[in-house]
């Protein structure tokens, strides 16, 4: 059996080492246009801030072991062309220049996403970068410190990040985003106002409610950011505005969102025989509202990837769906959300409702303790809990895992409120706050 990869960062390394694993006989060829793979770009703040000493520790594989499983490892390769009726590849290498066929069995495609780069005067500039991939971490380190003011233009988790590790080496920091809160998407107002005075506590300018309308400078060097209600200087520019899938070469070929994110089945397979695909150029199921989201995840890449080895030859492994579970960490305060918020629920034509308490998060009689805040959005007819989110000092973020597994398993506020936790003075009390929303709940109910 002949296996083709195309792409491999995180859902195309997990296929790569597991395909490697369950088929002993398989000749698995990966394709793949940079010359390394597995870079958690999610670590790029940590990096730029310094946290990060080493990038190095910021991939989890390479090539080089990708070769020792015996995995024909073929970098800095792109493939131009896929003939789905023959199974045909036209690939070019990128080295030599050199174009050639391949054939495969079986398709797993990974191709990942790329960041969006929106049609504005100025925008090719020099100093104004991407935060994507190890390249664009290096790019942006080499160019920060000749800089004094800095500018990042979107407002998600990667942007929030990168503006608290500019701010820690002292530059002039501003953040702009076309929606009028940070981490939207993420996050219910309760929460972005806790991570909003944060930010601007330590000096960091919000541009909200603004959209990006024009770039001024100077030798095609950025001076200025123009938006539709300010100017602002700016010497280094970072475009964090999201991501699209990278399925070009795939349009009209197979079944998509309209984005371009390939729609997969619960095994993976695309609407073409003996082609899968996962990861970040592809749809996933969103168990909160039932139908395919765009959600580009590392987490969700990671599961999909591996799930896909598994089914190539027979189906054997179910992927579950997401709630789009993440986390983040801005100044001291520990966030952390699953499923959908109470803005997006009621946005989308859900009947919802939505619970949230301040407690602190251990005893009083410990020496210390540290505030929390938990908010908990169930649907108004049965109570069926359809996301979660919290913040404290200190680090409860993986109750949101829970809550995840809550989520996907259908569970209702009346069984929150008596699901078995440990209690132990040193971390939470006798009632531990998630049966704390679902007491609430049921004597909200019954009053």
């Amino acid at each position: 059996m002949k296996i083709a990869i195309i792409g491999c960062t995180h859902a195309g390394t997990a296929a790569a080492i597991n395909s490697s694993k369950l088929y002993k006989n398989a000749k698995i060829t990966v394709y793949e246009r940079n010359d390394t793979i597995s870079f958690l770009s999610c670590g790029i703040a940590l990096h730029v801030e310094g946290v990060v000493k080493d990038p190095k520790g910021l991939f989890y594989s390479s090539p080089e072991q990708l070769r020792s499983l015996g995995i024909n490892t073929k970098m800095r390769h792109n493939v131009k062309e896929v003939d789905f009726e023959n199974k045909k590849l036209i690939v070019e290498n990128l080295e030599t220049n050199e174009v050639f066929y391949d054939s495969y069995d079986k398709l797993i495609i990974t191709t990942g996403s790329w960041p969006i780069i929106p049609k504005i005067e100025g925008i090719h500039m020099d100093n104004i970068l991407l935060s994507k991939n190890f390249y664009h971490a290096e790019e942006i380190i080499k160019k920060m410190d000749d800089v004094k003011n800095v500018v990042v233009i979107g407002a998600g988790y990667i942007g929030v990040e990168l503006v608290e590790a500019f701010r820690e080496h002292g530059k002039n920091v501003t953040l702009i985003d076309i929606e009028d809160r940070i981490l939207s998407r993420y996050l219910d107002k309760e929460f972005t106002d806790i991570a909003e005075n944060a930010l601007k506590a330590h000096g960091i300018k919000l541009a909200l409610g603004e959209r990006v309308i024009k770039f001024e400078g100077k030798n095609n060097k950025v001076k200025k950011v123009i938006t539709t209600k300010n100017e602002h200087a700016a010497d280094l520019v970072i475009l964090s505005m999201g991501f699209r899938p990278n399925t070009d070469l795939f349009k009209g070929k197979l079944k998509m969102l309209e984005n371009g994110a390939i729609i997969v089945d619960e095994y993976m397979k695309t609407s073409e025989k003996d082609v899968f695909a996962a990861g970040d150029s592809c749809a996933v199921y969103y168990n909160p509202l039932k139908k395919y989201e765009y959600i580009p995840l590392a987490t969700n890449a990671v599961r999909m990837g591996t799930i896909a080895a598994y089914n190539l030859t027979e189906k054997r492994l179910k992927h579950l769906g997401t709630q789009g579970t993440s986390g983040i960490k801005i100044y001291g305060n520990n966030i952390a959300a699953t499923g959908l918020t109470e803005s997006i629920a009621k946005s989308q034509g859900l009947d919802v409702e939505s619970i949230i308490i301040t407690e602190n998060h251990r005893p009083e009689f410990m020496p210390t303790f540290e505030k929390l805040i938990f908010k908990v959005i169930y649907k108004k007819k049965n109570g069926k809990i359809v996301g979660a989110q919290i913040c404290s000092k200190a680090d409860l973020t993986q109750s949101i895992n829970t809550m995840s597994v809550i989520i996907q398993n259908k569970m209702k506020m009346k069984e929150l409120a008596f699901i078995d936790f440990f209690f132990q003075p040193h971390f939470n009390k006798p009632w531990n706050f998630l049966n704390t929303v679902g007491l609430e709940y049921i004597q909200k109910k019954m009053a």
